[in-house]
Parts: C-alpha cells; structure tokens; sequence
C-alpha cells in the first residue's frame, strides 16, 4: 500500500447532486477486480463538528486506490487499463456535471495504538480527509517538520484507526479528469462519524492546534472533510 490513486467529485456553483447507491455499486465492482489493487476506499460525505474550522462543503464522492507499486497504479490507468471503465458513460451518471479532480500519491503509514475495526458492529469506519494544495515556502524542510511532528500528535486522538500522510508524485495515468498536485494530503480514520466528532472535540484536536502553529510558512491553506469510508478487498 505504497501508492495511492485519489479522485474526489465536487459540486460546483449552485449544484446539489448526491452519489447514487447504484452508482456507489458499479465503482465498487469495477475497483474490486483491478489488477495489483491491494486496497480501496470510496467515500462519501458525513458531517461533524470541528472546534476550529470552518464546515466546508464535502465532496459527494471520492475514491483512494492502493497499490504496493507505482507501475501497478500506471497499469490501472493507461489507456487501456482496467480503470478506464470508470470513465464510461453510464458511470457515475448521478453525478454527471460534478468538477472531477484526480492525482496519485506516496503514501505514508503512521502507528496507531489500536486499528481493529469492527464494521458489523459500528458500520462503515469515518474518514477526516485533509487537502493542502501548497505550495510551502521549501518544501523539504515543509515535508521533514511535518511528517516528524504531526502523525505523532494525531495518534493521542481518542479511538484513532489509522494515520496516512500522503505526498505527491509524477506519474502516468490516462482518465479523462483534471489533474491536480497537492503538495501533500492527509486521512485519520475513526469507527464512525460519532468517534470522529468525539476527537475532534478532545484535548488532542487543541494540542493539534497547537502543533499547527509551529508549521513552515505554506500558503493555499487546508480543508477537511469528513467522508464515510467504504473499504474495499480486491
């Protein structure tokens, strides 16, 4: 679980449009059968309450792909790799008309105290999905404070399940969607959207702020969104 492919759907201007069940199924299965898929997540909006940002307008769906090689993702996404059906038309139709964006990325791992999920009991595991669009005054030095400080402070959160930052990278892939390049992406995973609301209103969500403020100077500023994570096996 290296590399992940990320694509997000987001309502522009006035539009309201929601991902379909039907729709949320025919990505499930496409995703599934990817060859070298190791893991997949597909998200879909929650709403929570954070003590210091603002509520932001969540995309209405989104998609992380892991694979444990970048060739294996490129393969995915060559012209005519196996994702291209997502592309298809009566793909997503649902959402037809909402801003797509995609990128693929190195991800890294951080511990956590305990990631034993318990889905049938607590139901599909919350997500709080992070984008900084960058980009940092150096990067490097940016990176390094970053991944050496922050992880750290998220692992305190009450009931975490699992720690990811994510950095960008080139790569190759061929759907037809706008290519973006956050200079760096973030996922906490909770049991649900009410263990996520509990950490964001614990002691460790202050000490987070706190941390925040020792950040090298960066600019495009952050959002976070809470997303339902329905983790797909291959």
């Amino acid at each position: 679980m290296r590399f992940a492919y990320l694509a997000f759907f987001n309502n522009t201007g006035d539009t309201e449009l929601a991902v379909s069940k039907e729709d949320v199924e025919t990505v499930a299965e496409i995703v599934r059968l990817t060859p070298g898929l190791t893991s997949a997540n597909l998200y879909t909006p929650e709403v929570t309450k954070d003590m210091y940002n603002k509520d932001e307008r969540s995309p209405v769906f989104g998609m992380q792909l892991h694979f444990d090689e970048l060739s294996e993702l490129e393969d995915a996404m060559a012209p005519a790799g196996h994702l291209q059906q997502l592309a298809a038309s009566g793909v997503l139709s649902s959402i037809r008309g909402a801003k797509a964006t995609q990128q693929a990325m190195y991800v890294r791992h951080f511990p956590v105290d305990d990631a034993a999920l318990d889905v049938e009991r607590n139901g599909n595991p919350c997500s709080y999905v992070v984008h900084y669009q960058g980009p940092a005054q150096d990067l490097n030095i940016w990176m390094h404070h970053y991944v050496t400080h922050h992880p750290q402070v998220m692992r305190t959160f009450p009931g975490i399940r699992k720690i990811e930052v994510l950095s960008r990278i080139d790569w190759c892939g061929f759907l037809p969607w706008e290519r973006v390049n956050h200079m760096q992406r973030n996922r906490v995973m909770f049991d649900n959207p009410a263990a996520l609301q509990a950490a964001l209103q614990s002691p460790a969500r202050v000490a987070m702020r706190e941390d925040f403020k020792t950040f090298p100077p960066f600019e495009g500023g952050n959002s976070h969104f809470p997303m339902e994570t329905r983790i797909i096996a291959p």
